[in-house]
């Protein structure tokens, strides 16, 4: 059976709520669409109680009930279609948005930490002293990481590596995007990229790199951390280019021809997503990093980040 036939196989479904169907672009995540008559009473009722991205912030009991607003106006079963597809080997994410319903930035952030209470618990962001993390990619940059400067790419990597925490999903979303040509989200599953069994069975594999962030990630920590671990019997990946810190020839070397091979697999995905969209992926077997963008001195991108562990 094909990789699409087992995508569609496994969790296909539409209700009058919500329709779960393969993504356009690859087999391997799928799209789901919200009805808008579910997206705009959640709305409602999120105006209702009266909650605001401060509560969400400042009350961390709130963000579950967003979440069970949500669920109310598409089932409950919802919540376990969601954890099933992002911890489900042959997939393990996928995309969805607001459809248009609303255009207001503080109502994504709502959305979004509805979708994300569903399937786990956003760690702490030191970046942003928050659960999630807003930022933005404009022109001009001088920050100390490729996050957010806009015109070199931002190689691939998987979050969480330099924080001593489970990292098992990511999620973002795009907020604003004005002028921006190029910025596509690259995505590699871990089991499509050819190089995998090479890499896998190097002396170096199990080998615990040190992880140092740079001072604007607000982490003075240092870990240990393999590149590659067991998962349910199959490889997970702990990676990241900018914060490794190798102690010989032979380390650096490895860690380059990783990177390398990472970036020119043939499988890598450069997703489209629109504004009002998000995306979640499984953190321990997919890869991510942004394209370059196109120079424009009115370039002006806004993401969000959440990013946690999965509920026990």
């Amino acid at each position: 059976m094909s990789i699409a036939e087992k995508v569609q196989a496994k969790f296909e479904k539409k209700t009058e709520q919500y329709e779960v169907k393969s993504h356009p672009q690859t087999n391997r995540l799928y799209h789901i669409e919200l009805s808008k008559d579910s997206l705009a009473n959640f709305l409602d009722k999120v105006k209702l109680e009266g909650v605001s991205v401060q509560q969400l912030e400042y009350t961390p009991y709130a963000r579950f009930l967003v979440a069970s607003y949500l669920l109310d106006q598409v089932g409950e079963e919802f919540g376990e279609l969601l954890k099933g597809i992002v911890n489900d080997r042959e997939s393990g994410g996928f995309t969805l948005g607001l459809r248009g319903v609303t255009e207001d930035t503080d109502e994504y952030v709502i959305f979004a930490t509805a979708i994300s209470h569903l399937i786990g618990t956003p760690n702490f962001d030191a970046m942003s002293g928050k659960y999630y993390a807003r930022f933005t990619v404009k022109d001009t940059d001088n920050s100390d990481s490729y996050l957010r400067q806009a015109y070199r790419l931002f190689t691939f990597h998987t979050d969480g590596t330099f924080v001593d925490e489970p990292t098992d999903w990511l999620l973002m979303m795009k907020m604003v995007e004005q002028n921006a040509r190029g910025g596509e989200s690259r995505l590699l599953h871990l089991d499509d990229w050819k190089d995998l069994d090479v890499f896998v069975k190097h002396p170096l594999a199990s080998h615990k790199f040190t992880y140092k962030a740079p001072s604007s990630k607000n982490v003075s920590q240092e870990v240990e951390r393999p590149t590659f671990f067991n998962y349910n019997n199959k490889p997970g990946i702990c990676f990241i280019d900018q914060f490794a810190y190798p102690e010989t020839i032979e380390q650096a070397r490895y860690l380059h021809d990783l990177s390398y091979s990472l970036e020119n697999d043939s499988s890598v995905i450069e997703l489209e997503l629109p504004v009002g969209d998000l995306v979640i992926v499984n953190n321990i077997f997919w890869l991510h990093g942004r394209a370059a963008f196109e120079k424009d001195p009115n370039l002006n991108r806004e993401l969000m980040r959440q990013r946690g562990r999965f509920h026990e």
